[in-house]
């Protein structure tokens, strides 16, 4: 009895033994079968959110391009529009500007009436500088009084002076001429000056253009001019006498000289 009790014991402790360990095995492979595919579940899910976030990514690149092609054709478009309009606005306002008269305000017209009042004068005074070239004239001396020339110009050579009683240059020539003789302006000209010279007594001097100046000395009167009187040519100045110091031996006469830019040169050379 006990001997099949031990063994029928025992054959429940082997059986309980291979199912335990049966079902250990199967508990493990249930397990490892649920790991493996929850690992595959994580995967899967991985790869899926991957490759969504690529797709997004690339949504957004493709919606920002096509956004900036509409922009610019966009900007294409409006620029095109604006120079169409400029150019129509342009053209009405050369048409406004060719149709339109215009009118003058009167500032404008004191303005432009100035204007050629200015343009005026100055062709009057333009006119007037020109008619003067025209009108000046070449100058053409004459013999102050009529008589015999009895000392000739001598800058260069030597003339005898009864006076000095020595040799000395003449600048001038001396017209012989009875004293009280009316003196002659020998062009036209302005009086400069009337002085009493220590050396040619009353002298009067008279200005002329072209930087002419002609002298007329041993006067005995001044009395038909003053300084700064314009005279004719052939128009009385004076009187001829006797008062120059250094020709008091000589006869009366008039001591006449011309001087071109303040140099004596010889009278001969210009009387006609």
């Amino acid at each position: 009895m006990r001997r099949n009790f031990r063994k029928n014991s025992s054959y429940v402790d082997s059986k309980v033994i291979t199912f335990s360990i049966l079902g250990v095995l199967l508990l493990s492979t249930v397990v490892f079968g649920i790991l493996m595919y929850g690992k595959n579940v994580n995967d899967n899910v991985r790869s899926g959110q991957l490759s969504a976030e690529q797709i997004a990514s690339l949504t957004e690149k493709e919606q920002e391009a096509e956004s900036a092609s509409t922009k610019i054709g966009k900007s294409i478009e409006d620029a095109e529009k604006e120079n169409e309009e400029n150019t129509v606005i342009l053209k009405e306002e050369k048409k406004e500007e060719k149709t339109t008269p215009t009118t003058e305000t009167p500032a404008n017209k004191n303005v432009a009436e100035k204007q050629n009042s200015n343009i005026s004068n100055k062709n009057v005074e333009t006119g007037a500088k020109s008619t003067s070239k025209e009108v000046k004239k070449e100058l053409s001396f004459q013999k102050p009084v009529e008589g015999e020339i009895t000392c000739q110009f001598a800058k260069d050579n030597l003339v005898y002076s009864e006076t000095l009683s020595e040799w000395v240059t003449h600048l001038g020539i001396d017209i012989k001429a009875d004293k009280t003789t009316v003196v002659n302006s020998a062009e036209d000209g302005v009086v400069k000056a009337i002085k009493n010279d220590p050396r040619y007594g009353l002298t009067i001097v008279v200005s002329h253009q072209d930087g002419f100046e002609t002298v007329y000395a041993n006067l005995l009167s001044t009395e038909f001019v003053k300084e700064g009187d314009k005279v004719k040519k052939g128009q009385a100045i004076g009187t001829v006498g006797n008062t120059a110091v250094f020709e008091s031996m000589d006869e009366p006469h008039l001591h006449f000289e011309i001087l071109k830019d303040s140099i004596q040169v010889d009278p001969n050379s210009y009387i006609k």
